[in-house]
């Protein structure tokens, strides 16, 4: 897609529309077919813990994902809004039994426990939403920067991995960024898995 000369808040809103207007088959297709690349992914790595999220807002369906992760005996996790840093993620563990409550944005997220945290350097991968995404692995997000501040170091530390997840209408040719932008090394699609230098 091209920018045009769309701020991030127009292309922000251009996006959502156009993921939001994937029919439901179309979105189960898409996450199918996403399913077999991160799954193969993840396989490969021989990950343990993977961090994702919830399908809201047209986003690529995580539930297929979430299902096939638990079949294979990994722990998945769940963001949450920290309750004492502003802007900062806490990731809890996610299971079938886990109580799920909706947050300030209307998004469910596990119910505070502290025996459920799990510290962000101990997950393999950290599969984040994003709304935009571009050539060069640059990722746009909602605006709130939760993302962005969770994954900071993520490079130094070498982990967790963060990968991007969404559908092949959420690419454009080049997203502007700024520098707490934080670029992802891999970004997957119903289409393929795509790897950037970063």
């Amino acid at each position: 897609m091209a920018l045009n000369g769309l701020n991030r808040a127009a292309l922000r809103k251009q996006i959502r529309l156009e993921r939001n207007s994937l029919t439901d088959t179309e979105q189960q297709q898409a996450s199918i077919a996403a399913l077999k690349h991160i799954l193969s992914e993840l396989m490969e790595r021989q990950v343990k813990r993977v961090a994702l999220y919830l399908t809201h807002d047209g986003e690529l369906a995580t539930a297929p994902l979430i299902a096939a992760l638990w079949q294979l005996g990994i722990h998945t996790y769940l963001p949450r809004l920290h309750p004492f840093n502003p802007g900062q993620l806490l990731f809890l563990h996610y299971s079938e039994s886990s109580i799920m409550l909706p947050n300030q944005f209307g998004i469910l997220e596990p119910k505070l426990d502290v025996r459920d945290v799990m510290p962000i350097d101990a997950l393999d991968v950290v599969i984040t939403p994003l709304v935009a995404f571009d050539s060069k692995g640059n990722r746009m997000g909602m605006g709130g920067g939760y993302y962005d501040r969770t994954l900071a170091n993520w490079s130094i530390h070498g982990k967790p991995l963060p990968m991007g997840y969404a559908h092949d209408c959420q690419k454009v040719e080049l997203l502007p960024c700024e520098h707490w932008d934080v670029p992802l090394p891999i970004i997957v699609t119903p289409s393929g898995l795509l790897r950037f230098k970063l």
